[in-house]
């Protein structure tokens, strides 16, 4: 049984690594979770769901997601850019559950 803090796998515990962004836990209040908070932010390697192509989600943009336009702390990023563009150019929103067949309407 791990207890250690609960945070999503893309935040580790422990010591900030070289290259980490320190987490401004004040600015992580509108976060209603059960979990912890970060206390930094590393470089986070994901294949974009709709390409496959491998970008990197960089930890000064998580800062800013997260602290400044207040996203959820379990959100990461699912898209490259370059799909994140044209997905918003093309007037296409996407519906929390859509991928799975569930929506919100």
């Amino acid at each position: 049984m791990n207890n250690g803090p609960l945070l999503p796998p893309h935040m580790p515990p422990g010591e900030a690594p070289q290259g980490a962004v320190e987490a401004n836990q004040s600015k992580l209040a509108h976060i209603n979770t059960y979990g912890d908070l970060p206390e930094f932010y590393v470089d986070y390697s994901f294949a974009c769901r709709e390409c496959g192509k491998v970008e990197v989600w960089t930890a000064e943009r998580q800062k800013w997601y997260y602290e400044e336009a207040k996203g959820h702390i379990w959100a990461v990023a699912v898209r490259c850019r370059d799909c994140r563009e044209a997905s918003h150019g093309s007037g296409e929103v996407e519906r929390i559950g859509e991928s799975d067949g569930r929506t919100l309407d």
